[in-house]
């Protein structure tokens, strides 16, 4: 039936174009991403590390890669959906947030060439302690609260419960007021910590609720991605769209603990720091585990015929895995070593996949029909499974104590073991960018069409 399918009505107005705006800027993140991870994949893989002179650029190198594959990736592609999920009102300010970031991602980008350093590899958003980069990460932060306060003024009426479509829109406002709260705790805590905090403390302590909040804001944008492509994937969920809301409340509802734990226990205190890990780790649990569950039931009971349908099941089959083997791989990390990444590559890498294959069920419907299905249909397992062997090879080596956020001769790599394991990562690294690639070359060749035909029009005309 149609009030079952997981799909938002696509706009045909500024909106539209907007949203493709938006896709643009994700599109280029990742490329810019991918080429900051070449570097750090090489300065940390065995042998290989000794021929390229990349090590001392390592720490400025996994900043810039990791604000460009997650926070300005993630942050766009909600500004893709929500551009969809709008009213047709206050576009001057819709278009002002999308400029705004746009440069300060070009800034953050230029920072390294221009000068900037001294890397703080603070949780969630690392950052170059140099006023360009600052500059940059700063104008991004202000482009990004505009998309969200124009998102929560011009957000359409839920509707009805019993369709699929009202449950995607409740789940993309969910995640905007989700960002609203994660925006408020960076202030929050800017003003509450004390003066005597410098360095890497202040920047961990700063980034270290918000960016907890961040991660629901994430995760509710994945699992509207993981409804989409189950209606794209031909899949029937067991469970009606009343409760996939519910299970979206749920999520949305753990958000509101935040300013608690806040207002409960001041920023520097080790209670503060252990509940907002508690909230993320079980807090998320509650909304992706049962409709996990459900859509793995659809995935098991229902085929997908066509090749639309099989490439939206390989990246939501491809992103339920890596997320689910992150999630598993956060309950035992123990101590600072690079199980902690393992865990959050698996996570965020999760998210990523599902962002990816709800792209490919996008483009055509904005106008931009895909090119290149063969290799779409390819990317998904090349860009899951080198992260898969990229996680796995972190894991091993974390259990032989491997310390993370090093490189070179500070890897310590004295035992075989070590060797092995962190060999397994750089190969499945390695593997993993070829699938990002892979992505880029899709989705650009996709979006670039139109205008060839355009050009080509103009030449016969």
């Amino acid at each position: 039936m149609q009030e079952m399918g997981f799909t938002l009505t696509i706009p045909d107005d500024d909106r539209r174009r907007l949203s493709v705006s938006w896709l643009w800027l994700c599109v280029l993140a990742l490329f810019g991403a991918g080429i900051f991870s070449l570097l750090l994949v090489l300065s940390r893989t065995p042998y290989i590390q000794d021929i390229f002179p990349w090590v001392d650029f390592f720490h400025t190198a996994l900043v810039v890669h990791v604000d460009l594959s997650v926070l300005v990736w993630g942050l766009a592609f909600a500004g893709v959906l929500w551009s969809l999920n709008s009213k047709p009102q206050l576009m001057g300010m819709a278009w002002t947030a999308y400029a705004l970031a746009v440069l300060g991602t070009f800034i953050m980008v230029i920072s390294p060439f221009a000068g900037a350093g001294n890397a703080l590899m603070s949780n969630y958003i690392p950052v170059l302690r140099d006023p360009i980069f600052f500059t940059g990460l700063l104008t991004f932060a202000l482009g990004f609260t505009l998309l969200v306060l124009h998102c929560m003024s011009a957000c359409p009426p839920v509707g009805l419960w019993m369709t699929g479509e009202a449950s995607l829109r409740f789940g993309l406002n969910a995640a905007a007021i989700s960002a609203v709260v994660a925006l408020g705790i960076f202030i929050w805590t800017y003003f509450e910590l004390p003066a005597y905090l410098a360095g890497q403390s202040f920047y961990e302590r700063l980034f270290w609720g918000g960016g907890h909040v961040l991660q629901f804001t994430y995760t509710l944008l994945m699992l509207v991605a993981w409804l989409w492509l189950t209606t794209a994937a031909g899949v029937r969920l067991p469970i009606s769209p009343r409760v996939v809301l519910l299970i979206l409340f749920v999520g949305l509802f753990c958000v509101f603990l935040a300013p608690i734990i806040q207002l409960a226990y001041p920023v520097t205190t080790a209670e503060n720091i252990v509940l907002f890990t508690w909230l993320m780790s079980y807090g998320g649990s509650l909304a992706t585990l049962p409709l996990g569950a459900a859509i793995l039931m659809g995935l098991l009971t229902h085929k997908s015929r066509t090749g639309e349908e099989k490439l939206a099941r390989y990246a939501l089959i491809c992103s339920m895995l890596l997320f689910g083997i992150g999630g598993i791989i956060g309950f035992i990390i123990q101590g600072s070593n690079v199980v902690i990444p393992a865990h959050y590559h698996g996570s965020i890498v999760g998210v990523s996949l599902s962002l990816m294959g709800l792209t490919y069920s996008l483009l055509p419907k904005l106008g931009y029909p895909l090119r290149d299905m063969k290799i779409a249909k390819w990317q998904p397992w090349t860009y899951g499974g080198g992260q898969l062997m990229h996680i796995m090879g972190l894991v091993w080596s974390g259990g032989y104590g491997v310390q993370r956020k090093v490189a070179g001769a500070a890897q310590e790599l004295d035992s075989i073991e070590r060797v092995v394991g962190m060999g397994f990562m750089g190969m499945g690294g390695l593997i993993s960018s070829i699938g990002g690639v892979l992505f880029i070359i899709v989705v650009l060749r996709a979006l670039l069409q139109k205008r060839e035909q355009k050009a080509a029009l103009e030449a016969l005309g």
